[in-house]
């Protein structure tokens, strides 16, 4: 998310990137980059229950599983954006991890209050660390982030498992659905490469019809390959791009929408050993945000949609104060006045104005995140509530954002959450 970054088994949420068979798995790479991996804990961190005063500063075609299901009758059919009452909210975890889930936590939040409730567990669905859903709002999809990559779908109205299709890949780490919703795009961290699958009318995967490796530029030193974090569509819908952490650089592709085959048309470059990570975009199309984990950094980058080409601006600061920090993701709101950092190491939420009409981040000040190591943010639909996954403390927090000032105010208590590195409100 993020993308989160982890894979091999243990637990940092960078690039996780542990060796497995030659292989680098996105779970274990911070502890190396870093040089301490944390082990992760089971328990929930909850620390304080308001808020602190925010710091100012200027196996390859493996066929499709069946698995089970554990959710009861209960079915969870998504609400609208405008309907009032609890809406769903799914979590990401790793199964394979100490303290780990058992599959796609199941819950609800209010969102008035912020507060979330259990309802369950969507079993049959390995290390599911990035979760996705339909434009229709039918149908959820999970990275399974293991060596034999493989992505998952599952019906929301009933929870039923519609079968995995596997990447091709090694440690998928991050997936999203174009906006047609006839294809979906993920990101193989292990191998550096990305896959289209095909979406059909039930929302179940069809076999893949591209895969590309990342093999220009080399990867920098002691990378031991490219890392692709992410993989989305631009606002224009016609290019989809790819972030990779190992050969800092994004990738801009062409979709063919009828074949579901990509063409490489542009490639930005981050200065060496940025490690970029997760790129937003602001909603107005031209510029996006790119969070650098490797560096601690966060860049704007200009966007032309007619070439699709990136333009990727100097790096600015996170906000962080501890000594080590790995920026994980930003989320921008819906008008696009704010953004906000997700910051692992210093634990904390940065908060930028976005000025110029995208084109400038200021940073305002940063809040503790309430939790340890967020691996992941996500707004809720109506953009009044920031949710965040804390992987190290087992633990989900909520914020209440100000719409006159993009402030941030703990909702209660952190939710408990087995080593929880994706939030996806609904």
């Amino acid at each position: 998310m993020g993308s989160g970054t982890e894979a091999a088994r243990g637990g940092s949420p960078r690039s996780s990137e542990a060796e497995s068979g030659g292989r680098w798995s996105r779970r274990r790479f911070v502890g190396v980059l870093g040089g301490a991996a944390a082990s992760v804990l089971a328990g929930c961190g909850s620390d304080g229950d308001g808020g602190s005063p925010e710091t100012e500063e200027a196996p390859q075609a493996a066929p499709p599983q069946q698995p089970s299901s554990s959710a009861s009758p209960r079915s969870t059919p998504a609400a609208s954006p405008t309907s009032s009452g609890p809406r769903p909210l799914y979590l990401g975890t790793y199964t394979s991890a100490e303290g780990g889930g058992k599959g796609i936590g199941v819950a609800s939040y209010d969102p008035g209050s912020g507060r979330i409730t259990g309802r369950g567990t969507i079993t049959g669905v390995p290390d599911p660390s990035y979760l996705a859903v339909h434009p229709n709002g039918r149908t959820l999809y999970a990275v399974n982030e293991r060596e034999a990559g493989a992505v998952t779908a599952v019906r929301l109205s009933d929870e039923k498992v519609l079968g995995s299709r596997a990447t091709g890949g090694t440690y998928p780490c991050h997936l999203s659905v174009h906006p047609g919703g006839r294809w979906l795009l993920s990101a193989d961290f292990g191998s550096g490469s990305v896959a289209v699958h095909p979406i059909d009318a039930s929302g179940a995967l069809g076999e893949r019809t591209d895969r590309v490796t990342h093999t220009r530029p080399a990867p920098r030193k002691g990378q031991q390959g490219p890392h692709a974090h992410q993989f989305i569509t631009a606002p224009d819908g016609g290019h989809v791009l790819a972030v990779d952490f190992g050969t800092d650089t994004v990738y801009s592709y062409r979709l063919d929408e009828k074949a579901g085959t990509l063409t490489e048309v542009a490639q930005a470059h981050t200065r060496a050993g940025a490690g970029p990570r997760h790129l937003t975009f602001h909603p107005g199309g031209r510029y996006a945000y790119l969070a650098n984990e490797a560096d601690d950094t966060v860049a704007v980058c200009a966007y032309e949609a007619s070439s699709g080409r990136l333009t990727i601006g100097k790096p600015q600061p996170t906000g962080a104060k501890a000594g080590t920090n790995y920026p994980a993701q930003l989320a921008v709101a819906s008008d696009g006045a704010y953004a906000f950092l997700a910051n692992r190491g210093d634990n904390s939420l940065a908060r930028y104005a976005v000025e110029a009409d995208g084109a400038r981040l200021r940073l305002l000040g940063t809040v503790p995140v309430e939790g340890d190591f967020p691996r992941q943010i996500a707004l809720s639909p109506d953009g009044g509530l920031l949710f965040a996954a804390n992987q190290r403390s087992s633990s989900v927090s909520v914020f209440r954002v100000d719409g006159t000032n993009g402030g941030l105010r703990l909702a209660g208590e952190p939710f408990a959450s087995p080593v929880a590195v994706c939030a996806l409100p609904l």
